[in-house]
């Protein structure tokens, strides 16, 4: 069946990302921007002809909204869906709903940075007191999991890929080899994990990644779903906006 193709996209931009906040397990919507950007996914794949058996997505909006408007411009709003929290994005804790450049101007850039991208150092925790704890805590669409015990008050990279990658490997991995077409609508850090795992990238090389909002990447992984010689992390835009893009999430964090 060799070689296999994954397609994956980061949702389209959030209300939260447009105003530069923190999002993380908050359930915002899309922004207009987003709205279009999803579209424009959606117009992507079906200018490259793709066609999927399943899809994959988080519990949360942003990323279900961006995936509906990418079945809907390829004609396949009828596709199988999963959805799992396991590729929610990172729990950013305590800093839910904090601006990040003012918390960049209050911490200093490289405080927020290595929040924000270090491998394997958490945010501050999410108390109870916190504005948007019960928000999230108490959420309906997590009776399913994670366990009230094993809910994260805070979550590293690091923490986001030990628990999105046993879903890699137990449940979209057979699929991937069983000769299925699949697509995951997920988010920055979610989606970061994976393609750490497939390009077998450092601690380091991982925190230079940014993924932009709304814009198709593909994968071309031989029997050992390791990535072919031209396979990996091919986006389908064009490679000047593709940049600019990757830029701008990289600059969200900087103080003004």
């Amino acid at each position: 069946m060799a070689p296999y193709k994954i397609v994956m996209v980061r949702h389209g931009e959030s209300e939260w990302n447009e105003k530069n906040l923190f999002c993380g397990w908050y359930d915002a919507n899309l922004s207009e921007k987003g709205k279009q950007e999803a579209v424009s996914a959606g117009k992507a794949l079906k200018d490259a002809g793709y066609k999927f058996d399943i899809a994959y997505t988080s519990v949360l909006t942003r990323a279900q909204n961006t995936l509906q408007s990418i079945l809907k411009e390829i004609g396949q709003t009828d596709l199988p869906v999963v959805k799992t929290w396991r590729l929610n994005e990172r729990h950013y804790g305590g800093l839910t709903g904090l601006n990040k450049a003012e918390t960049a101007a209050k911490y200093g850039d490289e405080q927020v940075a290595i929040w924000r991208r270090s491998f394997d150092v958490p945010p501050p925790a999410m108390e109870p007191d916190h504005p948007y704890y019960e928000n999230i805590v108490k959420d309906p669409r997590y009776k399913d999991g994670p366990a009230p015990d094993q809910f994260p008050k805070y979550e590293s990279l690091k923490l986001t890929i030990e628990r999105t990658l046993p879903f890699w490997n137990d449940t979209i991995v057979p699929e991937i080899k069983a000769g299925k077409q699949i697509l995951i609508a997920a988010h920055g850090n979610s989606l970061r994990g994976i393609v750490k795992h497939l390009d077998q990238m450092s601690d380091e090389q991982i925190m230079k990644l940014n993924l932009p909002t709304g814009i198709p990447f593909v994968y071309i992984l031989d029997e050992n779903l390791k990535p072919t010689a031209n396979g990996s992390l091919q986006f389908l835009g064009d490679p000047e906006t593709v940049k600019k893009a990757m830029e701008a999430v990289a600059n969200q964090g900087k103080a003004k």
